[in-house]
């Protein structure tokens, strides 16, 4: 998603409820959008500490920290543009949306084409930042891998990766932390083959990144789940 409906627009999706999430993710990155989905607040944080984001949608009623507290706290340090989701629709629980910092309120259910519809908006109102957005960048000891051009480099030097390769690595470092199953995977990246192929295509990718790829110390497999990427 590009311009001002979205110009190469992450958005970081947070909610408790994993069917929503994957629902959400789904049609977004349909819409053209790059997603980023975090199941609570602490997830969110640990997102964002890694991650440049360009709008949240956030859930209010999760486990913990509450998406009013998350929207105050990031409100007082500036903060991200903020769409809030929430299955209480009085007007009450919208204004203290709206005082906790959200820049709009959308309640539960909700037609998807509506949400994207306020995102835009929300994205329109919103002034391009005084500096440069801070690089999208995953250290991987010796490497970084930028997500904005979708470019590993070792030092200053660019490492070749495959079409597919590069596919694994942006949907595994988009959401470092996260379990992804070889299906997911398989979607997201566009492979052929099935759950075999993926497993080709990450020990490939693990030759070129890990010091000891039969160690592997950050694509690593969590037995009958998938891949998840522990970072630096």
């Amino acid at each position: 998603m590009t311009g001002a409906d979205g110009a190469d627009v992450h958005v970081l999706v947070v909610d408790d409820d994993t069917r929503l999430r994957d629902l959400l993710k789904g049609y977004l990155t349909r819409e053209g959008f790059r997603v980023t989905t975090a199941q609570d607040s602490a997830d969110a944080r640990r997102r964002m500490a890694a991650l440049s984001f360009d709008l949240l949608v956030l859930d209010i009623m999760m486990p913990g920290e509450s998406g009013l507290d998350l929207a105050r706290t990031l409100r007082k340090e500036g903060g991200v543009p903020i769409l809030m989701l929430t299955a209480m629709g009085d007007s009450g629980s919208r204004i203290e949306g709206l005082e906790a910092g959200a820049d709009d309120y959308l309640p539960k259910p909700f037609e998807p084409r509506e949400l994207v519809l306020r995102m835009n908006a929300i994205l329109r109102r919103t002034p391009p930042p005084d500096t440069p957005a801070r690089p999208n960048l995953v250290s991987l000891g010796g490497f970084l891998f930028d997500l904005n051009r979708e470019l590993l480099l070792q030092g200053e030097t660019p490492v070749r990766l495959t079409t597919t390769e590069t596919a694994l690595l942006r949907a595994l470092a988009g959401e470092p932390g996260r379990i992804m199953s070889r299906e997911e995977l398989t979607r997201l990246c566009e492979i052929d083959g099935g759950d075999r192929t993926v497993d080709v295509q990450v020990n490939r990718l693990r030759r070129k990144i890990e010091p000891d790829p039969k160690l592997p110390q950050y694509i690593q497999t969590v037995r009958g789940r998938g891949y998840v990427l522990r970072p630096d």
